[in-house]
């Protein structure tokens, strides 16, 4: 079941794209004209975002076939048929490009995740994401990290307490900031974000529950690790890439948070071509 916000995103879409219709398909192809369009993977890829292509297609028309072959989480090779659509003409060409958006757009993020996934293979870390998605795709694209295999962290502001640098600031250190939070919301984990281990000392002190290491090198992150001493779950975030993820990993710690794997996914390359 396709969620009332992907809907309205959706139909926003649409509304972007042909708010007075097709005008080129409308004007050179017979309003009964029927086709079939093939999806095809252009470069190898992780699929994710065929139930918002079905939506897509359903959004606009009752009358289409959508038979899909491959799973969601599926590794596709470039020349794979994805899946075949059938129905007016016109109709698949006036949603051809939103499908292809919402559908290039998520396997990039499934493939990115995909990569980070399998460079911590055998260590026991999770690979999350973050709140550095694109406005109105937030549902979307965490789904898209879900299907490339890694975990999502809270989906908003509402979902959890996260101590951050300018919340410390403003509430004049951790201890009182931790404070203020557990006197409204004692049910609730509460994770604070550090820089330092004099930081780190007095998040423990205070019994938090996760500590994120923010932009820590490696060998202070090691030290962060081995002093926490599984006190606390351990959060690794900021300038992870593919080159250093492993060697995060390595230092112990229980997560990474990495935005680039949906701020600067690249949309992969997939086309619709009508047969």
């Amino acid at each position: 079941m396709i969620e009332p916000l992907t809907q309205r995103l959706i139909e926003v879409a649409y509304l972007e794209d042909s708010p007075y219709g097709d005008l080129t398909s409308e004007l050179v192809i017979p309003k009964t004209k029927r086709a079939m369009a093939n999806f095809i993977a252009k470069e190898p890829l992780v699929l994710a975002g065929m139930p918002y292509v079905t939506e897509t297609f359903a959004f606009m028309t009752n009358e289409f076939d959508l038979e899909v072959f491959k799973n969601e989480g599926d590794t596709c090779s470039r020349g794979d048929v994805i899946a075949k659509v059938e129905g007016l003409a016109t109709d698949l060409l006036r949603a051809e490009r939103i499908a292809l958006n919402l559908l290039q757009r998520l396997s990039g993020i499934a493939t990115l995740t995909r990569a980070y996934i399998d460079r911590v293979k055998g260590l026991p870390v999770k690979i999350v994401d973050t709140r550095k998605t694109t406005p109105g795709m937030r549902l979307m694209e965490k789904y898209a990290v879900k299907i490339g295999g890694g975990s999502n962290h809270r989906f908003g502001l509402s979902d959890g307490i996260l101590i951050k640098d300018n919340h410390i600031k403003a509430a004049g250190s951790i201890t009182e900031a931790v404070r203020l939070a557990r006197r409204s919301h004692h049910l609730l984990r509460i994770e604070v974000e550090v820089s330092e281990m004099d930081q780190v000392k007095e998040a423990l002190d205070v019994g938090v529950d996760v500590i994120m290491l923010d932009n820590m090198d490696i060998d202070k992150m090691r030290e962060a690790v081995h002093f926490i001493n599984k006190r606390a779950l351990v959060e690794a975030s900021g300038g992870v890439n593919l080159d250093n993820v492993r060697a995060i990993a390595e230092t112990g710690v229980d997560i990474i948070s990495i935005g680039a794997i949906t701020h600067s996914a690249r949309a992969v390359d997939i086309s619709m071509k009508v047969l």
